[in-house]
């Protein structure tokens, strides 16, 4: 099978695709509350918002200074086609391996033929 139109290597690891969900469901969200939401550190989400926001994925944003600065992210309209793009890109994946063929167990095989 291959790999269907608007998968996103980029956003399919699944702490960028969880960011990215998080981010899809808001207009701007604080960096405590995606690091809090995600049970994630501080290094472990910014570095993961930089690679995003070099992708053209996400807008940062930072007010303040010193111990009041506040910092929010986006997605951008790049950033939210390519999320829709890849859940749809996942949906096809799964839709395409369909249900599993039930198959016997092995003892109602014996049984048949007796």
């Amino acid at each position: 099978m291959s790999t269907p139109s608007g998968f996103d290597e980029l956003i399919h690891p699944s702490t960028r695709l969880s960011v990215v969900a998080l981010l899809a469901a808001t207009e701007w969200a604080d960096f405590p509350f995606i690091r809090d939401s995600l049970s994630l550190s501080d290094s472990a989400l910014s570095k993961q918002l930089h690679t995003l926001e070099e992708a053209g994925y996400l807008e940062i944003q930072k007010e303040g200074g010193g111990r009041k600065r506040r910092t929010k992210v986006r997605l951008t309209a790049r950033g939210r086609t390519a999320f829709e793009g890849h859940v749809a890109a996942l949906r096809a994946i799964v839709e395409g391996a369909g249900p599993a063929p039930v198959r016997p167990a092995p003892h109602e095989h014996a049984e048949a033929g007796r």
